[in-house]
């Protein structure tokens, strides 16, 4: 049983595809869950299937969907952080680690999941996941949370092995589900292909729906 659980990923959306079983999960259980959102995702390429955003309307929508996410996770402790799109690679890493390191010290989390620095596919993932190893590396041995890393860049099996946190949300599939749909500018699109393949009991879509899958990362490194 986790005492406190940090989410920290640099956009809107990055939560619900391989998070949202796993919060939706930790909040029914009474596990707090704070989830730290680095930027509005302001720079996204979709404007809704059909359009329905401009690039000055966006961020605005963006930033609305994530609440809408929220509130079917259940997730209370939402924290925007202000940053810039397409940037967080291009910040000052100790500033980084530092916003991290704020929030570990004030909410003392047991669990933090982000993503795998490397193993991530996006720059601004890459960053986040390297600001939060930064952050959970200063603190003394004894002090430091898990971290639960997600990895989907074509490699990372090959480099990092198997993943060694395959977490069961099956109870939590229509959420997941919902939570995916109500970032509607990024992902219309891909509700409505998503939609028949579950219609068709696909079995790989349904092994990804059910299974959260994390690597915990090794400060040993």
């Amino acid at each position: 049983m986790e005492k406190q659980v940090l989410v920290v990923f640099p956009h809107p959306d990055d939560e619900a595809f391989g998070v949202s079983g796993s919060i939706s999960k930790y909040i029914d259980s009474g596990t707090p869950v704070t989830y730290m959102c680095l930027t509005l995702g302001e720079m996204g390429r979709n404007m809704g299937n059909p359009p329905f955003a401009t690039r000055e309307t966006l961020p605005e929508i963006r930033k609305q969907e994530l609440l809408n996410a929220s509130k079917v996770m259940g997730l209370k402790d939402l924290r925007m952080m202000g940053l810039r799109d397409k940037t967080i690679e291009f910040e000052d890493p100790e500033m980084l680690a530092d916003m991290v390191t704020d929030t570990i010290e004030e909410l003392n989390p047991s669990l933090i999941i982000t993503f795998y620095p490397g193993y991530s596919v996006h720059p601004d993932h890459d960053a986040c996941g390297a600001a939060v190893i930064k952050a959970v590396s200063r603190l003394p041995e004894s002090k430091r949370p898990k971290v639960e890393c997600v990895a989907f860049s074509h490699n990372c099996e090959e480099d990092l092995g198997k993943p060694d946190v395959i977490r069961d949300v099956s109870d939590f599939i229509d959420r997941k589900l919902d939570t995916l749909e109500a970032h509607k500018s990024q992902t219309a699109g891909l509700m409505a292909g998503m939609k028949k393949r579950l219609q068709a009991n696909e079995e790989e879509l349904m092994n990804w729906i059910k299974f959260e899958r994390f690597w915990t990362y090794s400060f040993d490194e």
